[in-house]
């Protein structure tokens, strides 16, 4: 079982350095699942509208709400989320080499979004790599029973990683 998740400090780069990781997995022919999240700014606040992409190659979904310029809350569209990992949840019977996750968030850490989606990945030796942010986290460790490995939120960090535990599936096959 390889699992391993990337935090990153500043505002958007997890998201950033996965999305770089899905170009540079699938530009050397791997075969991916999951989704990547693509942020854009708003005009009007500043906040950002939040995108997610099923790998390999769409369709993309729209998971923020916009909830008002005072609005406090959690903006995460919770069907649109489960939209998308309807559509993952079906790329999986191609058995990916990896499966990306832009985030274990609130809605994992509650028991739903991609939570399934990541173990059923593990129980089929599929490496799995997932983002979160240090809110998350404890809920992460958890999840996993603290055994997801940490990977430096640097681009060649992710590559290798990925691409080593790519290597040891396929050893195992």
């Amino acid at each position: 079982m390889k699992l391993g998740y990337v935090l990153a400090k500043e505002r958007g780069a997890t998201d950033r350095l996965l999305a770089r990781l899905a170009d540079r997995c699938l530009a050397r022919g791997l075969r991916l699942a999951g989704v990547v999240q693509t942020n854009t700014a708003c005009s009007d606040s500043y906040l950002c509208d939040m995108d997610v992409k099923v790998l390999p190659d769409g369709p993309v979904y729209r998971i923020s709400q916009s909830l008002g310029r005072e609005a406090r809350g959690c903006r995460l569209d919770p069907a649109a989320l489960e939209a998308a990992v309807g559509e993952v949840s079906k790329t999986l019977s191609s058995r990916p080499d990896l499966l990306i996750v832009n985030k274990f968030g609130k809605h994992e850490a509650d028991g739903r979004g991609f939570r399934d989606i990541i173990a059923q990945c593990l129980i089929d030796g599929v490496p799995v790599i997932a983002g979160t942010n240090s809110l998350n986290l404890p809920a992460f460790q958890s999840f996993t029973d603290n055994l997801a490995e940490a990977v430096p939120p640097q681009d060649d960090a992710l590559l290798a990683w990925a691409e080593a535990a790519i290597a040891e599936k396929n050893r195992a096959a």
